[in-house]
């Protein structure tokens, strides 16, 4: 038997009789009363009520079959619900639909429908939306490159949180794409990306920490964050925690760990990584302890 969470035992009772008798909204409600006990048993429910064009019934079926909860994954099917939901103005399905098109999952790859649909759902506030809309901007995927929209659309995902738009608003600042370059303010949102895990904005924020700038050099900050990438397996921050050990910079020097880093790089096919161990040679083994 499954126990319903969420509210008492009437409402329940109440609301799968509604469910029962074809209610769309009861049908939906009472999907999303199993979607954390019984996943299976949510999607049955949000089918009956999708079947009569419920939008976010829709939309959780495009999100059941594009993840394959309680249901076998299946990225066309995923594309056939949020398509159902997104015209009706789901901004949660523009996105989903906008992302298949992106990655061309269950649909053929199309970054100007994929940007038509994303836009869609930014415009309605969509937070995670903002943030890839603001990125196909500052790429120039599907629309025309244009960095200052870029950052219009990124600032509005940072200042609700999103650890994307944080990384690449914080890129902008540092560069000067779209907005005066200012390695301080960079650095303040690459830190708050960094700060919640994000391994490019911990790479990044590394970076501006090794180099001489106006946030100050500080070269044992810099393996700080470089380390909390690489153990993440980004492999760029790799190469850079391996040349740190190599040159003894803001940690002990030792040849042999700047190998194992680099390695780990490698293995992921870093040309740079790669290189630098062909460089190496015989002096894997090697470790002077110098440090600056």
């Amino acid at each position: 038997m499954v126990v319903l969470i969420g509210g008492c035992a009437s409402d329940v009772v109440r609301l799968t009789r509604a469910a029962e008798n074809g209610d769309a909204e009861a049908q939906y409600g009472l999907g999303m009363r199993y979607a954390d006990v019984a996943v299976a048993e949510a999607n049955k429910w949000f089918l009956k009520a999708a079947e009569q064009g419920h939008a976010k019934a829709q939309a959780n079926l495009g999100v059941a079959y594009a993840f394959g909860l309680g249901v076998d994954k299946d990225a066309a099917e995923a594309v056939k619900w949020y398509r159902k939901a997104a015209e009706q103005g789901n901004a949660g399905a523009q996105l989903g639909l906008g992302l298949c098109y992106s990655k061309g999952d269950g649909v053929e790859k199309d970054a100007v429908e994929a940007f038509k649909w994303i836009r869609q759902s930014a415009e309605q506030g969509y937070v995670e939306a903002q943030g890839y809309l603001g990125v196909h901007y500052y790429a120039g995927a599907g629309v025309a490159k244009d960095a200052a929209e870029a950052v219009k659309w990124l600032r509005k995902a940072a200042e609700h949180g999103h650890d994307q738009a944080q990384c690449v608003l914080g890129w902008c600042y540092y560069k000067g794409d779209g907005v005066s370059k200012d390695h301080v303010e960079a650095a303040r949102w690459l830190r708050k990306a960094a700060g919640q895990g994000h391994a490019a904005a911990q790479h990044s924020l590394g970076a501006i920490y090794a180099e001489s700038g106006n946030i100050g050099r500080d070269a044992a900050e810099a393996v700080r964050w470089f380390r909390k990438a690489a153990e993440q397996g980004y492999a760029m921050a790799q190469f850079s925690l391996g040349e740190c050990y190599l040159a003894g910079r803001g940690v002990m020097q030792n040849t042999a760990e700047a190998v194992r880093w680099f390695r780990k790089a490698a293995e992921q096919g870093l040309a740079e990584a790669q290189e630098a161990l062909e460089k190496l040679g015989g002096r894997e083994g090697m470790s002077s302890g110098k440090r600056d």
